[in-house]
């Protein structure tokens, strides 16, 4: 039996379904590191400009979009009550699993969750056809999750593309996919929030959070490692060579130019070289200048930086 979770919680203590996608390894915005050390209290999450004012935005559209869901379903025919809004629920086995629903529909004796969604942007064609199943992956996540916490067989998924246009998703419960979830949350949970170990890293950002003090000490490489060592090496040389090849090429197109602003072959253009105009902020002058205010907005920072070493015999220093 599914209950209702008190109304307000700190997020420290629980999973919810927005958590599900960075477990899952599926976030657009953190990795399952990441979530461990907002989770372990090692971090707070770092201000993002996109994340937040979509975040806002949208909180602030979702009772909109609900009563949108509700019309439209009412014009198309369908029975439809509402049950609750913004409900809270615990599952009755792990109460670190929590998750909250937008609104509750009745739709046609049906009992169904429904999360609400604004899309915009470059947003609009992760969605698929409306009345399909065909949702972005974190977002199909966090439904998912929604299901497995209530219990229940459907989710509406509402993605507002117009302040008069609402699509309307239908997802069914999948228990294969959620039995994956939850096995994976829960692992998570004990064996990482609990235990405080941390997941294994997925990129840099998450091998600098780990380890970001070195220790003064060395490490034997694997003969794999070795072969990464030998080929980024190689990447690095072909690279740099490749640079130059391009700054070879443009000097050779710009001194044809010479004068002219436009390449041409034929009546088509190729190339042009032109003036810009750009604003450029003389951090020396200013540091000069200004040097009280220069030292009050500079910050310092500290982080590894990934080199081939110099070449020397294990027992020199």
């Amino acid at each position: 039996m599914r209950v209702n979770a008190p109304t307000t919680r700190d997020r420290q203590s629980f999973l919810g379904g927005t958590d599900a996608p960075a477990v899952l390894g599926v976030s657009q915005w953190m990795t399952p590191v990441d979530l461990w050390r907002l989770k372990t209290g090692r971090a707070k999450q770092e201000p993002n400009e996109q994340r937040d004012r979509r975040l806002a935005r949208g909180k602030k559209l979702e009772p909109f979009i609900c009563d949108m869901v509700v019309e439209k379903l009412r014009d198309e025919g369908h029975d439809v009550q509402v049950l609750a809004r913004n409900e809270r629920y615990t599952d009755p086995e792990h109460a670190f699993l929590s998750c909250e629903i937008d609104m509750e529909l009745l739709v046609d004796g049906e009992h169904c969750n429904t999360d609400a969604k604004s899309v915009g942007g470059q947003a609009r064609h992760k969605w698929g056809q409306e009345g399909t199943d065909e949702i972005p992956i974190d977002y199909l996540a966090q439904f998912m999750d929604g299901l497995m916490i209530t219990g229940r067989q459907r989710c509406i998924a509402a993605a507002l593309r117009s302040f008069d246009d609402v699509d309307i998703y239908w997802l069914t419960r999948d228990q294969e996919t959620i039995d994956g979830m939850r096995a994976k949350m829960v692992s998570f949970w004990k064996d990482h929030v609990e235990r405080d170990t941390p997941p294994d890293p997925v990129n840099f950002a998450d091998l600098r959070s780990l380890f970001a003090k070195p220790e003064p000490r060395r490490v034997e490489a694997t003969p794999e490692i070795l072969e990464a060592v030998q080929e980024l090496g190689q990447i690095k040389g072909r690279v740099e060579a490749l640079e130059a090849r391009e700054q070879h090429l443009r000097f050779l197109i710009a001194k044809h130019m010479g004068p002219a602003e436009t390449l041409a072959s034929g009546v088509r253009d190729v190339m042009t070289w032109a003036n810009e105009e750009r604003g450029r902020f003389e951090l020396e002058r200013f540091k000069r200048e200004h040097p009280d205010w220069y030292a009050l907005f500079t910050k310092k920072t500290t982080t590894r930086v990934l080199r081939r070493a110099k070449s020397r015999s294990a027992g020199t220093r």
